[in-house]
């Protein structure tokens, strides 16, 4: 694959996020694909793990959108840089709990890698700043 090739892969999974078109997302996925949030250290596998992840945000954040800002591609992997925004209008689901709608906005910077094979996303991690969010969130000083 191509550069730009690997960029419009990786670039149609915020698309589908924005359009809440979540099988989008699924299909660019290998079958074993592993996704690690790494504030919280939840795994996520397949698509189906791809759906719950991306799900889990918009269900948290219903109004949210990504924007990219910077994507950096290789032979066989991506990075990519994008800011998230939204109102916490939903309950967004945490390895130490629910958090119940606040009614704040947050804006948050991510960093994303992926490693690509054979044309589709074999394996992720996403960076970002947990603490900011939960202060944004004001659910922590």
């Amino acid at each position: 694959m191509a550069a730009q090739d690997h960029a419009a892969l990786v670039r149609s999974v915020y698309t589908a996020y924005n359009d809440r078109e979540f099988d989008r997302a699924v299909a660019a996925v290998t079958d074993n694909y592993e996704w690690r949030m790494t504030p919280t250290g939840q795994v996520f596998h397949g698509g189906e793990g791809m759906r719950e992840y991306l799900a889990g945000w918009a269900e948290g954040f219903p109004d949210s959108q990504v924007e990219v800002t910077n994507i950096i591609v290789g032979e066989d992997q991506a990075v990519v840089e994008f800011t998230g925004r939204g109102t916490h209008s939903g309950t967004l689901a945490t390895p130490m709990g629910d958090i119940e709608a606040t009614g704040q906005q947050a804006e948050l910077h991510f960093c994303d890698v992926y490693e690509i094979a054979d044309g589709k996303l074999r394996r992720g991690r996403s960076y970002f700043d947990l603490a900011t969010l939960m202060r944004q969130l004001g659910v922590a000083p």
